[in-house]
């Protein structure tokens, strides 16, 4: 008996996304089988359940051989062994070398080395992602860290260049990797309520403003190494507060442009001297690698801790830190303008945007 058959051959590499996203996330092939069949694909496909095994074994085997590309993405956009699409490659590479805000939270500013890897299982157990997923984010953050820490020029487009990455994700890559170059305290109880999103907005201030890079667009490697000429120069600032006249007449202005405009004036009139105080000493201890590391612990401990006890509204810091900034230039026996601005650039940014609940 004649049969009639519809064939249809092509060389293009079916990739399922959902799957990839439970291989991403670490789990087994009978695990993922089961969440595709709680999803009801059997009921959509018509499909048996030794179909849909077969199915997730075959994606699962896919991307096992397509993992080792992924490493070096200039590699798999480059390759003849599969055939996938433009936008199913930018897919892949962007899903791939994409992380868990839980997991970042964890190991941001920590040395990227074995002894941070071993710890992943408790990493793992701590935020309920799975260890196969935790090993390959820190892998990730690693292999990016070592390809860029030796290139001239600036830190996001080199990630961009090679692993091409969108700009959101390799702006996010460059915080992780100033964090571990310049190994920032993050982990304290006191900095638990601040985001990954904080922290990459604060990184990007500083790579901006006071790094090398922010001087020299080709220093010969990373342009993530702070300005150490610069840290040096912040203990001229230190006259602010010493110099009891010039901290007083500092103290005048600021009062006079502000009377009216706080909500909570006759507080920051009180605490005016232990908040500047608190700013000033922070630049001062900039110079050793230990107090840089403190920064973000010292700006809650001096600047924003006091001011939420005093119930300061967002727009009250803003106003505060503005006038406070501005005020100097019309101190005639201060020498360091460009010094003072540079450094009250970022801890204005960096304030604003870590003063939340």
């Amino acid at each position: 008996m004649a049969m009639e058959l519809d064939v249809f051959v092509g060389n293009t590499t079916i990739m399922d996304e959902d799957v990839y996203l439970l291989w991403l996330d670490g789990y087994t092939v009978s695990d993922a089988v089961s969440m595709r069949m709680k999803s009801g694909i059997l009921e959509q496909c018509g499909a048996s359940q030794d179909v849909l095994e077969s199915d997730t074994m075959d994606h699962y085997r896919t991307f096992q051989m397509t993992e080792r590309l992924l490493h070096n993405p200039s590699k798999l956009v480059n390759q003849l062994l599969f055939q996938i699409p433009p936008h199913r490659q930018n897919m892949l590479i962007e899903r791939y070398y994409a992380f868990d805000e839980a997991f970042v939270r964890e190991v941001l500013g920590k040395k990227l080395s074995k002894g941070t890897k071993k710890d992943l299982d408790d990493v793992s157990a701590k935020t309920g992602i799975t260890l196969k997923s935790c090993r390959r984010q820190f892998d990730n953050f690693k292999r990016v860290f070592k390809v860029v820490e030796e290139m001239k020029g600036p830190l996001v487009e080199n990630i961009h260049q090679n692993f091409l990455l969108s700009d959101r994700l390799a702006r996010d890559y460059a915080a992780i990797v100033f964090f571990a170059n310049s190994r920032f305290e993050t982990g304290k109880k006191k900095l638990q309520y601040l985001t990954f999103e904080d922290f990459a907005f604060c990184a990007e201030q500083l790579i901006q403003n006071w790094t090398l890079g922010a001087v020299d667009s080709m220093v010969e490697d990373m342009d993530v190494d702070l300005d150490k000429e610069f840290l040096q120069d912040l203990k001229d600032l230190k006259v602010l507060i010493t110099d009891k006249d010039m901290m007083d007449q500092h103290k005048s202005l600021v009062c006079t442009a502000l009377r009216g405009k706080l909500q909570v004036f006759s507080e920051m009139e009180g605490s005016f001297k232990n908040l500047s105080r608190g700013l000033v000493n922070i630049a001062g201890k900039l110079m050793n690698n230990k107090d840089v590391r403190d920064l973000f612990i010292d700006l809650v401990e001096k600047f924003i801790e006091p001011c939420k006890s005093d119930k300061w509204s967002l727009n009250d810091v803003r106003l505060f830190l503005t006038q406070h900034t501005n005020s100097v230039r019309a101190l005639d026996a201060f020498k360091h303008q460009a010094v003072w601005e540079r450094y009250m650039r970022v801890i204005q940014s960096c304030i604003l945007k870590m003063y939340h609940d």
